[in-house]
């Protein structure tokens, strides 16, 4: 055994970013959790939340985490990524992460940790904070999002006719008229619509009109309406996404901000592109004045994209800032 233990820490000193542990974990309902640790025990506890709600953990995300400071837990969220069953809607909610990140939190034995999440996973950091400040020593969010039905419908109805008047006739043109009043409840009638006639071009339209708003220089402005027409290929996160906007994100209307007073005493950094178009600066300066104790850190140049100029610095930096404030 001496020799293959041997082998695995030199392993781990010469590509620190190979996870610690990785494990299915049941946290009931008929779901199993993909988690994985990074960095080094008895590091800053972190915890690492992924977007959508629908995508999952990527290998780049643990290089957020300095592994010499870190002791970093990585998950895909219920339906998720590696999680099973993959897709599932079913008992899945904003309080079953919550209660998810609980118990992942408590296998570890971690009695506060750092929380990071950017776009949706901001949401649920911030949800999470909420409901268990105590539990919380740090939080680093990009691209603020509080998950409501104002802020999907302010980016699909009224950032994009702005910004991409094109791509919004190509995003309307899969509707029918009657329903162009409308064009985000309607398209989650059809994402959720179980015939796949229905829902699979609806999915691929939203998908990419999302990636073309998330995006500071997209190569591309307008849909390719043939492909999305004709392509068997289905999205995850249009379906995840639908599930959750369409109830609110299973929270309270405007939840998250009337709450933000409970991260007091919390220390925060928020990391904002100046340019983003799906969560854009408002959000953020409005959360921060009512969580003392937070900075924002706006990006220029930049939008929604993790790998948009400038934003994946900044947010390594947060994490090692907010890191310095709780060692």
């Amino acid at each position: 055994m001496a020799p293959d233990a041997d082998a695995g820490t030199a392993s781990r000193r010469s590509e620190p970013f190979t996870p610690l542990t990785t494990e299915m974990l049941d946290v009931g309902d008929s779901h199993t959790l993909y988690v994985e640790s990074v960095g080094r025990e008895g590091g800053i506890p972190a915890v690492y939340l992924h977007g959508g709600p629908g995508s999952g953990c990527q290998p780049d995300h643990r290089r957020l985490f300095d592994p010499e400071r870190f002791h970093a837990v990585l998950f895909d969220q219920r339906g998720c990524g590696r999680s099973r069953p993959k897709g599932s809607r079913e008992h899945n909610t904003t309080a079953h992460l919550i209660a998810d990140m609980e118990k992942i939190r408590q296998t570890f034995g971690f009695e506060r940790w750092m929380v990071v999440g950017g776009s949706w996973g901001a949401t649920l950091a911030l949800a999470y904070a909420q409901a268990h400040p105590d539990r919380v020593s740090g939080i680093v969010l990009r691209a603020t999002f509080l998950g409501t039905r104002q802020e999907v419908e302010s980016g699909f109805q009224h950032t994009l006719p702005c910004f991409y008047p094109g791509l919004y006739e190509d995003f309307l043109s899969l509707l029918p008229p009657e329903e162009r009043a409308q064009p985000v409840a309607a398209y989650y009638r059809r994402i959720l619509y179980p015939d796949p006639a229905v829902h699979g071009p609806a999915a691929r339209a939203w998908q990419e009109t999302e990636r073309i708003l998330s995006e500071h220089a997209p190569n591309k402005t307008r849909l390719d309406l043939a492909a999305i027409a004709s392509s068997s290929t289905l999205p995850s996160t249009p379906y995840m996404e639908a599930h959750y906007f369409v109830n609110d994100s299973f929270m309270a209307p405007n939840q998250l901000m009337m709450n933000a007073t409970r991260l007091a005493g919390i220390p925060g950094i928020i990391v904002q592109g100046r340019y983003d178009l799906l969560c854009p600066p408002a959000i953020s300066h409005a959360l921060s004045a009512r969580w003392p104790g937070s900075e924002i850190r706006i990006i220029d140049g930049a939008g929604h994209m993790l790998y948009d100029p400038g934003i994946r610095n900044a947010v390594m930096r947060a994490i090692a800032d907010v890191g310095s404030k709780i060692a």
